[in-house]
């Protein structure tokens, strides 16, 4: 990082003028131990399972639609395919936990743990040693692509329910009032919210996690898809890939992979801010900025991979802009005798 900021400072313009892409790759060199870093080989993970809890009424949706989402996925018909070609990355789609049939020649990864969650209303979603497996499942999916070559991961996710996992996992691990990160999800009315937030607040009585045991919360109140996750996180950054991290749901597993791995936040870029209040507070709690903010809430990776354009130039301008010296530009005033100061912000 450091061989990164007295690159930057080379630069032909004026110190910081460039602003979070400045940050951007100095942070991405950090991650990946290289001061040049490039992102040839861009991969988008996406888990998919199914929530019990969806029989509570928390879902403008049927657990069906998972599993047809699942197909239009592998057809490339899916916002985050339209996404994922406009940007060169390939897309990998595993089942952990979907509760319908799909065919074993559907091209995508199949490792599923079970046939979705149970309703965690009065009772654990999934048996302890279930996440654990679920975790695994992210685990292998990275290591098997890793030979490879990653150098960027977006991380995403569909499952029908997954809005009211994941602001469950997160009043556990944060110690929130469920009111506090409880929204609308894929288009819940009043109702439908309070209806959630009930839910959620007599499912965390019932479970009584421990946020200090973020297995636990995932097993409790979380999903199989979200353990993927936080299980492809670890994995991922403990082979120094920078991960970018999608939204609301993917944050929350960020969350439970911070609490197991320490280390990991550093190896995050947070891609958008969602309108669902649960993400403000977990992005606050990684110290983690996003680069965008466009009201996006449909989850899939679709704002990790638009955030690749933007990754994408940051580092082009870290690797081919040219310095003053090969530029024939005059340098600040006084920057020979005295050097620059500046130190772009990392956060």
């Amino acid at each position: 990082m450091e061989r990164a900021r007295r690159r930057q400072r080379e630069l032909v313009k004026p110190p910081g003028s460039l602003g979070r892409l400045e940050e951007i790759a100095i942070r991405v060199a950090g991650m990946t131990g290289e001061e040049r870093t490039h992102a040839e080989r861009k991969l988008v993970l996406i888990f998919a399972a199914d929530h019990g809890v969806t029989v509570e009424g928390v879902s403008a949706y049927p657990s069906a639609v998972t599993a047809q989402m699942v197909h239009a996925f592998a057809a490339g018909t899916a916002a985050v395919s339209v996404l994922a070609r406009h940007a060169g990355a390939e897309i990998v789609v595993v089942d952990v936990g979907v509760a319908s049939p799909l065919a074993s020649d559907l091209p995508i990864e199949h490792r599923k743990v079970r046939w979705g969650t149970r309703s965690f209303m009065d009772g654990p979603a999934m048996r302890r040693a279930e996440a654990v497996t679920a975790m695994h499942a992210g685990m292998a999916v990275v290591d098997a692509r890793r030979a490879d070559g990653i150098d960027l991961l977006a991380l995403g996710e569909m499952g029908i329910g997954n809005t009211t996992a994941a602001a469950a996992v997160t009043a556990a691990l944060l110690d929130l009032d469920p009111e506090r990160v409880v929204g609308p999800g894929t288009g819940l009315d009043e109702v439908g919210v309070a209806r959630k937030h009930a839910v959620i607040t007599r499912a965390l009585a019932a479970n009584y996690p421990d946020a200090c045991d973020a297995i636990g919360v995932l097993a409790a109140v979380g999903g199989l898809e979200i353990a993927a996750l936080t299980g492809a996180m670890i994995r991922a950054a403990a082979a120094r890939i920078p991960i970018v991290l999608d939204g609301f749901i993917t944050g929350s597993a960020a969350l439970a992979a911070a609490r197991l791995a320490p280390g990991l936040a550093p190896y995050l870029i947070a891609a958008h801010r969602s309108p669902e209040p649960g993400h403000e507070p977990i992005l606050a709690a990684l110290g983690l900025r996003p680069l965008v903010e466009l009201d996006m809430r449909l989850g899939e990776a679709s704002g990790a991979v638009l955030a690749f354009g933007i990754i994408d130039a940051a580092l082009a301008i870290h690797n081919t802009m040219g310095t003053f010296t090969e530029s024939g530009v005059s340098e600040p005033v006084g920057r020979a005798t005295a050097g620059s100061t500046h130190q772009p912000a990392i956060s």
